[in-house]
């Protein structure tokens, strides 16, 4: 585990806000300012900047942190409105402050100054419209259930217990979508791919931009196979051939597809947005979008996951332990 356990999860389990600019919040930790640079007016317009060879230049060090308070699905009190208000994104700025000052100690131990951002999105997920995840199949509610059960019952096997507990991998998704540490990622590029290193669980991506067809369907991979393509200043990334036990929510991995749009909006910003493909899972295909900005004073640490796992025995010998007192 990381030392970005504590920046993350002491500093930003509220999420933050301190000055507001152009739909944004930002704060600093040390409270020395309340208009830091970051929260500075965007400019009018911006030139994505290019590798030598003329790709845009997505390098550096992204973190999904500035979204940790914003949910995945719209509240209620928030339906048909894809932002919140004047009113709400003040309230939003004043509570986040006040988690901020519970732990500025804390943080600022580890780090000084540290500035973050908030956006007026009422949830992540930006398609259907209703901000809502659709309905899952029943085909998928029986997969949920069977999984529900195997894991609620003392486990049998290491194999019955998530990847989570077992330190493997987060998959594609969950090693972006932000959790109260580890959420940053380095993008590294050459003129034929796209390297995605995820601090969460070290795993590393290569994504081929050689037009290359995706493997045999035979071949199954717990981050996907991965094929991307430019857009404009917007890589476009295919992943297909998961592997059961990672894919997303469930998703059934045969026929799960996901479709990321990377795109830089602004100097230390990108637009990270996907598509989740899988109509043997959902009723619907859905989307989410959210900003990574850039954060290159904490580079990606050593995720030592494994070293310090004793979940995974202990959970195993307690289950049998309960199996021998009931025999007894």
């Amino acid at each position: 585990m990381s030392a970005r356990f504590w920046t993350v999860g002491l500093g930003l389990l509220g999420l933050l806000g301190l000055a507001v600019a152009n739909g944004e919040m930002t704060v600093v930790v040390s409270g020395q300012s309340t208009a830091p640079q970051a929260a500075a007016a965007k400019p009018k317009s911006f030139a994505t900047p290019k590798t030598p060879w003329g790709h845009p230049d997505l390098q550096g060090v992204w973190t999904s942190d500035d979204m940790l308070s914003i949910p995945m699905e719209r509240p209620e009190q928030f339906a048909g409105r894809a932002e919140l208000t004047d009113e709400e994104f003040a309230d939003r700025a004043k509570r986040d402050q006040a988690a901020l000052e519970r732990n500025k100690k804390a943080v600022g131990a580890f780090r000084g100054d540290v500035g973050s951002r908030s956006f007026r999105q009422t949830s992540r997920v930006i398609e259907p419209a209703d901000g809502r995840v659709p309905p899952i199949t029943p085909e998928a509610q029986r997969r949920v259930d069977s999984r529900q059960a195997r894991r609620s019952n003392a486990p049998s096997s290491w194999e019955d217990r998530s990847l989570y507990d077992r330190c493997i991998t987060r998959g594609i998704l969950g090693s972006t979508l932000p959790v109260i540490y580890g959420n940053g990622n380095q993008i590294l590029q050459t003129p034929t791919s796209v390297v995605i290193n995820y601090e969460m669980v070290h795993d590393t991506r290569v994504i081929p931009l050689d037009g290359r067809p995706h493997v045999g369907h035979a071949v199954r991979l717990d981050m996907g196979d991965a094929r991307g393509h430019w857009e404009g200043s917007t890589l476009v990334v295919e992943t297909t051939n998961f592997g059961d036990r990672s894919a997303y929510r469930n998703a059934n991995a045969a026929t799960l597809r996901l479709v990321e749009r990377f795109t830089p909006t602004a100097p230390g910003r990108i637009e990270w947005a996907v598509t989740v493909d899988d109509p043997m899972t959902w009723t619907r295909r859905w989307t989410f979008a959210m900003p990574l900005t850039m954060n290159d004073r904490e580079p990606v640490l050593e995720f030592a996951c494994h070293e310090g796992n004793y979940a995974v025995p202990n959970i195993l010998s307690a289950a049998r332990s309960g199996e021998r007192n009931k025999t007894d």
